[in-house]
């Protein structure tokens, strides 16, 4: 190789080395790989989670990544647990629109529907192929229903690869639910602040001071409760009612989630925190004994005094089968608006406001 020849690769592997340190001095991004989808920095892909076949179908998972240009938090957003419940769902096809991969700091993962075969169905709680509630089978099994294999994809594939989470539900296809969050306490005072922060910063006003959760990872069954488990910060939130797709629900989604970013530094701006929050220190769901019709006799949002009756249920002749009546006084966070009754099912939240000595 000629002398000049040889100093111009000299001089082209220095500037090159340079570049690299420069930025990784600047905090450059590194290549996110998840599913069978690789994301540069910089970029934004989609694609699908494989949720294998066992004794029941297989289904797929659809994800989208954007991977911002600089290094920050993993955050993962996650909705469609429940596939009638529309509006977060919504917000987070609008908000993979809204975000510059190249103004973002860290990466989002988000995914738009996880339980696709019960959205697909228009099924409330449910999957169809095995009828449980994915919500409440996590951490799941690899080889379990199908319900079960698709909360161990997500532990998998989602939970442990973010360093934080947001859980987004809402009212479902019976529910009539004003908006409220959980924020789930744990053992980890340094967790808990940072989702009391998360909580916060995500706007909502009322919000459950969650201590009810178990404590024990394998059996975590839902998933914001999995992440905090496993030392995620994660926060669930409720936005949306009776399966709407009402505007305000969505747009209350998106600057919730935009203002979780904006606290992890992955986007520009100062978050907006509720200012005014409602925290609840007790709450209670109450089920159904039997099936039937429900007839409410209050609105969502009301408050109840403890013993007031709140609504009845009748057997398919008409007959009135049981009574319900507010176990304490508070507020009405949700209340089921359908007539159908199933032994087991809840048919209302209602939750006490913390006060300044308790």
């Amino acid at each position: 190789m000629a002398y000049s020849t040889w100093k111009s690769v000299q001089s082209a592997m220095s500037l090159l080395l340079m570049a690299t340190l420069f930025s990784s001095a600047l905090g450059a991004n590194e290549p996110f790989e998840i599913g069978d989808i690789k994301v540069n920095p910089g970029e934004q892909k989609s694609g699908y989670l494989t949720v294998s076949e066992k004794s029941d179908p297989g289904c797929m998972i659809p994800i989208s990544v954007i991977n911002g240009t600089k290094r920050g938090k993993i955050l993962a957003l996650v909705a469609g647990v429940h596939g009638y419940e529309y509006p977060p769902i919504l917000a987070l096809y609008r908000l993979k629109e809204k975000i510059d991969p190249q103004s973002l700091a860290g990466t989002l993962v988000i995914v738009h529907i996880a339980n696709l075969p019960g959205f697909q169905r228009r099924i409330i709680y449910y999957n169809p192929h095995d009828w449980k509630n994915l919500n409440r089978v996590f951490p799941g099994d690899p080889d379990g229903s199908q319900a079960q294999r698709i909360a161990h994809v997500l532990t998998e594939e989602i939970v442990k690869r973010c360093d934080c989470l947001i859980d987004l539900h809402c009212g479902d296809g019976n529910e009539a639910l004003i908006p409220y969050c959980y924020w789930m306490r744990s053992d980890d005072k340094r967790l808990d602040g940072i989702t009391k922060d998360m909580v916060l910063a995500f706007g909502i006003k009322h919000i459950i001071i969650d201590e009810s959760r178990t404590k024990n990872v394998t059996q975590s069954k839902y998933l914001g409760n999995t992440a905090v488990l496993m030392s995620k910060p994660a926060i669930t939130t409720e936005s949306g009612y009776l399966g709407r797709t009402d505007e305000e629900a969505v747009v209350r989604n998106i600057h919730g989630i935009m203002n979780v970013m904006k606290y992890f530094k992955m986007i520009e701006g100062k978050p907006e925190c509720v200012s005014a929050p409602v925290w609840i220190d007790k709450y209670e769901v109450v089920y159904s004994d039997t099936d039937g019709l429900f007839f409410p006799e209050t609105k969502m949002g009301y408050f109840v005094s403890k013993g007031e009756r709140v609504g009845y249920l009748t057997d398919y002749l008409g007959k009135v089968r049981q009574e319900l009546r507010a176990p304490f006084s508070g507020i009405m966070l949700y209340i089921i608006n359908t007539p159908p009754a199933n032994k087991d099912e809840p048919l209302f939240e209602v939750s006490r406001i913390k006060s300044e000595n308790r």
